[in-house]
């Protein structure tokens, strides 16, 4: 996860999130398309994430299903 101790990066690439996590790209992809890219288009090829973005994608890698957690719906695809 993100260090205090290192200066954060304005932009992260894929491979750099995915390492920052401790997950694998592939991994990092799943994420991205189950909770950001999920109104049933591509997902483009080359992504560029910021800092908050690596954290959210963390909490998300990390959250178990939870009763007491609200979480917005899939989009519905049409």
């Amino acid at each position: 996860m993100l260090n205090a101790d290192k200066p954060l990066k304005q932009f992260y690439s894929e491979q750099e999130a995915a390492e920052l996590l401790g997950i694998s790209v592939i991994r990092l992809h799943m994420l991205l398309d189950e909770h950001v890219f999920n109104d049933g288009g591509d997902r483009p090829s080359h992504i560029r994430l910021q800092p908050a973005d690596i954290v959210l994608l963390g909490f998300w890698d990390r959250s178990t299903p939870n009763s007491k957690v609200v979480r917005m719906p899939r989009r519905a695809e049409g």
